[in-house]
């Protein structure tokens, strides 16, 4: 079937419902109930079954995981408008948050080991088919998801959103912690919530260390090294301008996941994403199109990735695979010298031709001397002239007096104007919060700075 006319309909309400989500209880239609985890931890869950005649082996049905600092309300909405469409939801609180018992583990082996419990009390139901289970997760339940798919939790499809398949590149990428970032997050989960096991993790990366600690709770808890292997049809959507989780995150996914896969990339996600109501119905199609047809015989939803133009305009771009790209490369002489780690040097330039669009992985290479005393890092930001928030940012830690040092970018799609300035800013500063202030002392001099951007062939936002 071709789901369009009321399936539209549907989503423009249910993109509606979205604002005013995250109530403390249920949406109607909705049942309580205490699933108890293998464990014996009671979580706080609510399922939703389609009203009518139950289908022979039962409807098929979606557990749907929410994001850090929410509850089973936040994706209630999501699978109201699936029941309306003949799927069964689940929605339950994360562990350690809510309504459930237990330590907050932050997707690791506990939640795997959750997502399958509850996997088996929704196939365990007869009115729920017991070979057609989808999971649809946002952020911290999209991470679960595929934690939980590479481990062996037998979803017939997914739909992993605006998440990480790397903790360690997306919490702490080129071994520098997002501090600033994370002490937001860790203020999401109350203290004496979360794993003990996790405690040595939060208090290296909050004070800017990559530690053997931090190694060794942030694999367990990425999916990336077993996509290669990972069959079950996967939809991914991530947002193109998120500074907690960028676009490599879901690329390098896509690139290596072995099944059916589609990649949606939009306007969606964390800080600084805009979040636009009118392009949700558009993507929640996608999510519509992709349980349709892998738990419902539905049609083919297709492949490939779709990137949504940025101001939305109500258009995407579709590729076969990931789009092309190609690289700008500036030189920006000078010299200055920093006496203070919250000091920068600020350079600019005018790019030539355009519209132009980032996508894929740039840098900035700069070349200092005279780092006398404690000068940690140096952090480089990308910014239109004029515009709040930057286009990209970048650290990376300063080992040696003097050389030269290469500061990855995270991966942003972001139009940059035909004629705007850019203005590229490195020293010690947070990167609009994304990192905090490295403290320290002393003085490091900053010369020829050298900007790599990495440009969408063609690009598609105007």
């Amino acid at each position: 079937m071709r789901l369009v006319g009321r399936a539209r309909v549907v989503l423009v309400i249910l993109a509606a419902a979205l604002v005013c989500a995250g109530g403390a209880s249920a949406a109607p239609g909705w049942t309580e109930v205490t699933i108890n985890a293998s464990d014996a931890t009671p979580l706080a869950c609510f399922y939703i079954i389609p009203g009518g005649t139950t289908p022979a082996g039962g409807w098929p049905g979606v557990i749907l995981f929410h994001g850090l600092g929410q509850s089973h309300t936040d994706v209630e909405p999501y699978g109201s408008a699936l029941a309306q469409f003949g799927f069964a939801a689940l929605a339950c609180d994360a562990r350690g948050t809510g309504g459930s018992g237990g330590k907050f583990g932050l997707d690791g082996p506990r939640e795997v080991q959750d997502a399958q419990d509850l996997f088996n009390w929704f196939a365990a139901r007869s009115d729920v088919s017991d070979t057609k289970i989808g999971a649809l997760g946002f952020s911290l339940g999209g991470g679960e998801i595929l934690n939980a798919a590479v481990a062996g939790v037998p979803f017939k499809a997914i739909v992993p959103a605006i998440t990480w398949t790397d903790l360690g590149e997306a919490l702490n990428p080129n071994n520098v912690p997002k501090t600033g970032l994370l002490s937001q997050l860790y203020q999401l989960v109350a203290g004496s919530n979360w794993d003990p096991s996790l405690t040595q993790m939060n208090h290296d990366l909050l004070a800017g260390n990559v530690t053997a600690a931090v190694k060794s709770a942030e694999a367990p808890r990425s999916s990336r090294s077993a996509l290669h292997a990972l069959t079950v049809p996967t939809l991914m959507l991530q947002g193109r301008h998120d500074f907690l989780f960028d676009l490599d995150q879901a690329l390098a996914a896509y690139r290596l996941l072995a099944g059916p896969k589609q990649l949606y990339l939009g306007d969606l996600g964390h800080a600084p994403a805009e979040n636009p109501a009118a392009e949700q119905p558009t993507y929640l199609l996608a999510v519509l199109h992709w349980f349709s047809h892998y738990l419902a015989a539905g049609s083919n939803p297709g492949g490939g990735v779709e990137l949504g133009h940025d101001p939305w305009d109500g258009k995407v771009s579709t590729y076969q695979g990931v789009p092309q790209t190609r690289h700008k490369v500036v030189n920006l002489p000078g010299k200055k010298k920093l006496t203070r780690p919250s000091a920068s040097v600020r350079r600019s330039v005018r790019l030539t031709g355009g519209p132009l669009e980032t996508f894929g992985d740039g840098s900035i290479t700069v070349h200092y001397a005279g780092a006398a005393g404690s000068w940690p890092r140096l952090t480089a930001t990308v910014t239109v002239k004029g515009t709040a928030f930057p286009v990209t940012f970048g650290s990376a830690l300063v080992t040696k007096p003097s050389g030269v040092l290469t500061i990855p970018l995270s991966d942003q799609a972001v139009l940059l104007p035909r004629g705007q300035r850019l203005v590229v800013r490195v020293g010690g500063g947070t990167a609009d919060g994304v990192y905090a202030h490295a403290g320290g002392s002393g003085s490091i001099t900053i010369r020829g700075i050298t900007l790599n951007l990495s440009l969408l062939k063609r690009a598609v936002s105007k």
